[in-house]
């Protein structure tokens, strides 16, 4: 092996690492929050409220981070395509870092009254920006440094997403016990926020070993383009665009459903809280092996059949996952957490981290891709609001698994709608990448 590809593989799987680590801080911040939307801050910031009222509200409050997730795809994608993928993402790390720990020692409703909740809502929306612009950043560290097994590298960093709900839910149920029930609502909720200090720390020391990508430097050797990259997306890439907001969108929805509101509505159906978290800790921990899995499998066999198959099959556990869980049974409430979002919802998501950037070109690559994914991703925040009021009005979950059936056959018809992108190259700079795949396909076919 020469000099210079020992450097490529160190830097790969720096770069790999860097983008899990990365993104498992993120997410666990994110995540938390949306954990503790379910369990504690209906009781915390809304106390004034009905207590179905207050979990809405507190839902609402989750939502409002997923809508600033484009906003911070917008953001740090144009200065990612600019100045470069690494610099965005110390700074995206950075901010998501301060704002948890400003979350851990925000007062409570009781304390400053109407501000507690204006204040929730403004950090939330600072979370949002962050992660929205973390993940594409990530994302392309591990998939422009990679020169074969794109899908499989690329997948690590989605796989931060459940690895940083087992860490928050874990944090969340240590604190419970240590606090108790009535300490962990006064007080011992806190614990996890501001324990991000020190995940931040250890992030930014990782994060600061990497390179930029190999693609972005070779593309950065030509004259900054005129145009800019949110621009040059809108014109150049719309169908991608388009497209690849319809293909997250149902695994966002059952992602939504799976890891936030499945929460609230077993512990309505007569759960006890900790039996609830320690389920979907473990469908978490399926999940992170799931994701590789299928995304290492889209690699050999494309990315399209995999995510099909992952969105048809969720189509079909929406209408078996509520019954499951009405049943009363421990035994049924893990297999049907376990089996959605550790296997089920890991085919259709595993491999959209390979899928996102595969479908534009490199100048503009970090903005199509996190807007795409970002604007996909208000999905999970508006289903668990969506949800909640549909429970709330019907009384019946069967609406709740119809809008998920309808959601992940939005994913069907735009995943057939782009065709196949694994063989596409990434240095390819020139029009959009999966419309050149199309064409070499209609050429040939």
């Amino acid at each position: 092996m020469t000099q210079p590809d020992a450097r490529s593989r160190t830097q790969l799987r720096r770069a790999v690492l860097s983008s899990y680590l990365g993104s498992v801080i993120e997410y666990y911040d994110f995540l938390l929050y949306a954990t503790a939307s379910a369990v504690v801050f209906a009781k915390v910031f809304f106390s004034t409220l009905d207590p179905l009222v207050g979990t809405v509200a507190s839902f609402g409050t989750l939502a409002t981070g997923y809508l600033a997730r484009p906003l911070g795809g917008v953001l740090f994608g144009h200065f990612g395509d600019r100045v470069g993928r690494k610099k965005m993402l110390v700074v995206t790390m950075t901010l998501m870092g301060v704002v948890s720990v400003l979350i851990g020692v925000l007062p409570t409703y009781a304390q400053i009254g109407v501000w507690a909740p204006v204040l929730l809502v403004l950090l939330r929306v600072l979370q949002g920006v962050a992660v929205g612009g973390e993940w594409g950043g990530a994302v392309l560290m591990s998939a422009e440094h990679a020169t074969s097994r794109r899908g499989l590298w690329a997948s690590f960093t989605n796989a931060g997403a459940p690895s940083g709900m087992v860490l928050s839910t874990a944090a969340l149920a240590g604190a419970a016990a240590i606090a108790g029930e009535a300490g962990f609502l006064a007080w011992g909720w806190r614990l996890p926020f501001l324990a991000s200090a020190v995940l931040l720390a250890v992030g930014l020391f990782v994060r600061a070993r990497v390179e930029e990508t190999p693609v972005f430097a070779r593309a950065n050797a030509d004259a900054t383009p005129a145009t800019p990259p949110l621009l040059e997306v809108l014109r150049r890439h719309p169908r991608n665009l388009l497209l690849s907001i319809g293909i997250g969108f149902g695994a966002f929805v059952a992602q939504g459903v799976l890891t936030t509101f499945v929460i609230a509505y077993a512990v309505q159906a007569g759960f006890p809280r900790p039996t609830v978290l320690n389920a979907l800790t473990v469908s978490s921990v399926v999940a992170v092996v799931g994701i590789i899995g299928f995304a290492a499998l889209s690699d050999r066999v494309g990315r399209r059949p995999v995510v099909l198959v992952g969105a048809l099959a969720m189509a079909v556990w929406g209408f078996l996952l509520f019954p499951l869980v009405d049943s009363g049974s421990t035994a049924l409430l893990v297999l049907g957490v376990v089996v959605g979002q550790g296997v089920v919802h890991a085919a259709m998501y595993g491999p959209l981290a390979a899928l996102y950037t595969e479908l534009f070109s490199t100048r503009s690559r970090y903005t199509g891709a996190s807007l795409g994914y970002q604007v996909a991703g208000i999905g999970a925040g508006l289903g668990p609001v969506v949800f909640a009021t549909l429970l709330q009005g019907t009384g019946s979950a069967l609406w709740v698994s119809i809008v998920i059936g309808a959601c992940c056959l939005l994913t069907v018809v735009c995943v057939l709608a782009a065709g196949e992108t694994s063989r596409q190259a990434l240095d390819d700079a020139e029009g959009a990448p999966g419309d050149a795949v199309r064409a070499r396909a209609d050429t040939t076919a």
